[in-house]
């Protein structure tokens, strides 16, 4: 074979040759997208997974709609619960009032806390509660709102939210106890009572010692149950998946 042959040949498979590069180098480039593809599938589902572990780190946090509709049912179920307030608000007992809604003020709440674990949950429920109260008792629109305050920020002192159980618990327990000595110092102080309606102001504010004492320790014993009950059917309402994250 002459030299005009073999560069006949060689002219005739240089083509091919690279034809055949071209496709190496397209099937390689090919198997390269397929592998990354999972890997980039995998990163992107991981970006919202961090950023929601990023969010359950923090203290404060937003607010969803759901949260939102939840506390506002508890706040409902705390006032439809709570409708025997005016039957004993004039009974010239102290704390009479506290005694017989400590339970549904601090069963409530403590749901609305294990579901909402967000600071202000507590707070968000008294306000809901005080719109009603506001044309009832404006007294009661405040109160509630000044011992959600104090409940919320001690809960952010000793527990720093809610992620615990007993934060839930605590807070279900201190919130409606405290009503009694702001409503003492209200009506000691700041409030003219006449009429009938100042036969139970007087008993409330001219109690014994030894009555507000014992009656303060019954109201706080009760919102201690009512908080613990309040625990359980949460517990119970999450296994059963009633009650979602």
């Amino acid at each position: 074979m002459n030299e005009t042959e073999k560069k006949a040949i060689e002219g005739q498979a240089a083509p091919a040759a690279r034809e055949q590069d071209a496709a190496q180098a397209l099937i390689s480039n090919t198997e390269e997208i397929a592998e990354s593809k999972p890997a980039e599938a995998a990163a992107e589902a991981a970006r919202p997974a961090a950023g929601e572990a990023d969010d359950e780190n923090k203290i404060f946090r937003k607010y969803k709609i759901k949260d939102i509709v939840f506390l506002a049912i508890m706040a409902a179920c705390m006032l439809v619960t709570g409708a025997i307030m005016p039957l004993v608000g004039q009974i010239p007992v102290f704390g009479i009032i506290q005694v017989c809604l400590g339970l549904q003020f601090s069963i409530f709440p403590v749901i609305g806390m294990m579901k909402v674990r967000k600071p202000g949950a507590l707070l968000f429920m008294s306000l809901c509660c005080g719109v009603v109260l506001v044309f009832m008792n404006a007294v009661m629109f405040v109160c509630i709102l000044i011992c959600a305050v104090i409940a919320e920020g001690l809960v952010l002192l000793i527990f720093r939210g809610y992620r615990k159980d007993g934060a839930c618990l605590f807070a279900g327990t201190v919130y409606f106890p405290v009503t009694l000595p702001f409503l003492y110092l209200y009506y000691r102080f700041l409030y003219s009572w006449t009429g009938e309606e100042g036969q139970a102001v007087n008993a409330f504010i001219g109690s014994s010692a030894g009555m507000a004492v014992g009656m303060s320790i019954a109201v706080l014993a009760i919102c201690f149950v009512g908080a613990l009950i309040g625990v359980f059917i949460a517990r119970e309402l999450k296994k059963a998946g009633v009650m979602k994250k």
